[in-house]
Formats: structure tokens, C-alpha cells, sequence
């Protein structure tokens, strides 16, 4: 019974160290996204840019950072074994890592958080661009929705993925608005 006890134990403080670290580098992630979204946007300003969808950002900012703490709370309170499925979800997020960082580095300088509107500039159609609109936000829905269930948060994944969807409704419109300006 003892050895059954520890063994539980350390079961338990293993997936919860790994839900911590995985949380954590998601976190780092974002964080250096943000970073990297900021310098962009100084160079986008310096040249005129203009910002447009103001108004939802801040939800954006919000979602991002509640989904990640509620992944890490629920999967913590739902307790030390990692679901039966647990692979699936992983590989469905680490499938998507590659196409986001494709537009990342297909958009350059022009990547943001934000939508910026520089005058004169032409949309990008290169990379994933040619055959995505939005490729970013295919990652973003399957992050959104796989991340948690990685570590069994359930309603974390079900909750965020219906937020994730309203939003993204408001800002592929208002992203699409841009797209249009700067089309001419």
C-alpha cells in the first residue's frame, strides 16, 4: 500500500511538473511573440501605419492569457494521471508549431499582433499566404483547442474554443476590412 502511495505521488508531481513546464513554455513563447510583435509595430508606426480593430484587442489579450491559466488550474485540479488520449492533442498542437512560424517568418516585419495598416503596402501573398487567408488562426483553433486537453482540461478546451471562435469572427472581419484598404 505504501509503495502504491508513492508511486501515486510521484505520478502525480510528475504530470503536474510537466502541465507547469509545458504551460510555462507556451507562456515564453507568447511573451517572446509579443516582444517581437512590438518592434514590428514601432517600424510599422515609423512608416505610417494605422491601426485598425482597436476595440477587441484587449478580449484577445484576455482570452490568450485566461486559456493558458485555466489549462494550468483545471488540469492541476483534475488530478495526476495524464487522459488515455493524451498523444493525440500533443501531436496536433506540435503539428501546427511549423505553419505558424511559416507566416511568421512569411509576413517579416509585417507579423503583428495588431492589425496595422501601412499606406502603399501591398498584402502578402507568399508562403502559407498563398492558399491561407488567415493561417495564424488555423494554429491559434487548434492550440486553443488541443493544448488543454493534452492534460485532461476539458472545459478549458470546450469554454475557450467557443470564445476563440467569437473573436476570431470579429477580427477576421475587421482583419479582412485591412486586407481590402490596403488592396485598394
Amino acid at each position: 500500500m505504501v509503495k502504491f502511495l508513492e508511486d501515486h505521488h510521484e505520478s502525480h508531481s510528475l504530470s503536474g511538473a510537466i502541465l507547469i513546464l509545458a504551460a510555462a513554455l507556451v507562456a515564453v513563447q507568447r511573451l517572446l511573440e509579443l516582444v517581437l510583435a512590438r518592434r514590428n509595430e514601432r517600424r510599422a508606426r515609423a512608416r505610417g501605419a494605422v491601426e485598425r480593430g482597436r476595440g477587441h484587442y484587449p478580449f484577445i489579450v484576455a482570452l490568450h492569457s485566461l486559456w493558458l491559466v485555466s489549462t494550468l488550474v483545471e488540469g492541476l485540479l483534475r488530478g495526476p494521471e495524464l487522459p488515455a488520449l493524451w498523444p493525440a492533442p500533443l501531436a496536433l498542437f506540435l503539428l501546427v508549431q511549423p505553419l505558424r512560424y511559416w507566416a511568421l517568418l512569411s509576413l517579416g516585419e509585417r507579423w503583428n499582433t495588431k492589425i496595422l495598416v501601412v499606406p502603399g503596402a501591398k498584402p502578402v501573398r507568399r508562403g502559407p499566404y498563398r492558399y491561407l487567408s488567415h493561417p495564424n488562426y488555423v494554429v491559434v483553433v487548434v492550440e486553443i483547442l488541443t493544448f488543454p486537453l493534452i492534460f485532461g482540461a476539458w472545459v478549458t478546451a470546450l469554454v475557450f474554443t467557443v470564445l476563440n471562435a467569437a473573436v476570431l469572427w470579429v477580427r477576421i472581419r475587421e482583419e479582412n476590412r485591412a486586407l481590402t484598404e490596403l488592396a485598394g
